[in-house]
Formats: structure tokens, C-alpha cells, sequence
């Protein structure tokens, strides 16, 4: 199933997407929920990011190549940092490149966890029963912020609008692990790989987590981007406002931002 949120009059409301249209979820997607016969056109709605994520934990240098590009070592341990969740926006919106630091904004194609229960302390062997979905998202970061002005990465990560996230969430993945993932700027191809490239895999970044913190229904876990992001090349490649990037997940769908200046 492919759960979408969704305004409509100013209210808020989940659904389920059935061709082009949309089912009506009444209840609580987080526990007891039923989709409705009562339907609505994509065009009469205006598409949310598909969830408001109470915590967004992001995984760094979690593919060997990306790590490399980086030039850092493979990390012996998941690497977390975390996003303001005030950074989420929908696909179709436009990435702002901000005015305290536009110039080396860079696009991280990743894999999102949707967590749909609380979990504590879970060992690797349950820890996909305890994910509502999956969906696309784009670790937009300010590389002068995170590399060279701060010493830690929050700020260069957490820029409004820098949590692209969408178009949906996919309940209906047999195998995360094993999943093309790849991201377009402007239709040509910047990064192109597979999920059963990652250093940590999806079961052990959420046990990891969960033995750390308290994962609430609705976080997001994004679980590191394979090779190619911009600031790697030579010349590097930075977002500039016109362009659109492209994030796309095979199994799940295709997240589309344009960029814009603040």
C-alpha cells in the first residue's frame, strides 16, 4: 500500500493511493486504521510530506564508496547525527537555498525508514517488523557548514527545507537491502547503486538506534547515500537555484524537488 497525507480546506488526513486516486484513511496509521470506499482526484488535494516525523535520525558514511569519495574510513559503528524535523518537505516542493550559506548545498540521495511502533532495545532479527514503510528522501546539506565553519554537522544539515521526503510510503517492501537507489540533477545521473551496498544494514541501523534512543511511531530513519554527491566531484557540483533533483527508489517511487533561493 502507498500511504500518502494530504490537505484538503486545511485539513490534514492520510490516504491510501489507488491509481490517481486517493482513499481516505480513517483512524490511526500508527495503530488502527481502515481505508474507506470515500475517494479523492490527486489533482483536488495538496500532497504533504507522507509523514511528520517526531525525530528524523540520519545515518553518515554508510556506504564503503561514499565513505571513500569523503576520504574517511569505513565507521566501526553506525555514524548518527540528526536533522531538525522542521527541514521536512514534500515532493514537489522547492529545496531553499539558504541565504546564511547558499553556495555549496549538495544532494544525498537515501533510503527512508518509517518506524510504525515505538521500539526500544530491539534485537536486529525483529527489527523490520517494527517499520510502517519505506520512502524516498534527500539529505539536502551546506557543505561549507558542515566541513569547514562548524564543528559538528547540525546546522549545515538542518536548513529549512533540507529534508525532502516522499512522494509516499511504500508498505509493500519484501526486501530493503536490496534496492536500486540513484539521484538526477537536472536528468543526468549522479549517483546510481543499491542498497545491498550499505556498511549497515537496514535491520542493524534500526536495532543500533533503538538500543540508543526510544524510536517513536513516525521516525524517520535515513539510512545513509551511496557515492557521487556533489561536493566529491572534481569540479564539485552544487545545487544553484533552477535545477531539480530527482530522488528514486526502485520498489518505491520517484521524490522531484526544484531549488529555489531563499
Amino acid at each position: 500500500m502507498k500511504i500518502v497525507r494530504y490537505c484538503v480546506d486545511g485539513e490534514v488526513s492520510y490516504g491510501a493511493l489507488d491509481g490517481d486516486a486517493i482513499r481516505r484513511v480513517r483512524g490511526d496509521i500508527f495503530g488502527d486504521y481502515k481505508v474507506t470506499s470515500y475517494a479523492l482526484g490527486l489533482s483536488d488535494v495538496r500532497l504533504l510530506a507522507p509523514v511528520a516525523p517526531p525525530n528524523i535520525i540520519a545515518i553518515g558514511l554508510n556506504y564503503r564508496d561514499h565513505a571513500g569519495e569523503s576520504g574517511a574510513a569505513p565507521p566501526p559503528r553506525p555514524l548518527i547525527f540528526l536533522k531538525a524535523n522542521t527541514s521536512v518537505i514534500a515532493h514537489g516542493e522547492a529545496i531553499r537555498l539558504p541565504a546564511a550559506a547558499p553556495g555549496e548545498v549538495d544532494y544525498e540521495a537515501e533510503l527512508c525508514a518509517v518506524i510504525g511502533r515505538t521500539a526500544k532495545n530491539v534485537p536486529e532479527r525483529d527489527a523490520l517488523d517494527y517499520v510502517l514503510g519505506y520512502t524516498c528522501g534527500n539529505d539536502v546539506s551546506a557543505r561549507d557548514c558542515q566541513l569547514r565553519l562548524d564543528s559538528q554537522w547540525a546546522r549545515g544539515k538542518s536548513f529549512d527545507t533540507f529534508c525532502p521526503i516522499g512522494p509516499y510510503i511504500e508498505t509493500e517492501i519484501a526486501d530493503p537491502e536490496n534496492l536500486e537507489i540513484y539521484s538526477r540533477l537536472n536528468g543526468v545521473m549522479m549517483q546510481k547503486s543499491s542498497t545491498r551496498n550499505m556498511i549497515f544494514s537496514v535491520r542493524t541501523l534500526i536495532s543500533y538506534c533503538s538500543h540508543n534512543m526510544t524510536l517513536l511511531p513516525g521516525t524517520l530513519i535515513m539510512t545513509g547515500t551511496p557515492e557521487g554527491v556533489g561536493f566529491a566531484r572534481k569540479p564539485p557540483v552544487f545545487l544553484r537555484a533552477g535545477d531539480t533533483v530527482e530522488v528514486g527508489i526502485g520498489g518505491i517511487g520517484v521524490l522531484k524537488n526544484t531549488v529555489a533561493a531563499e
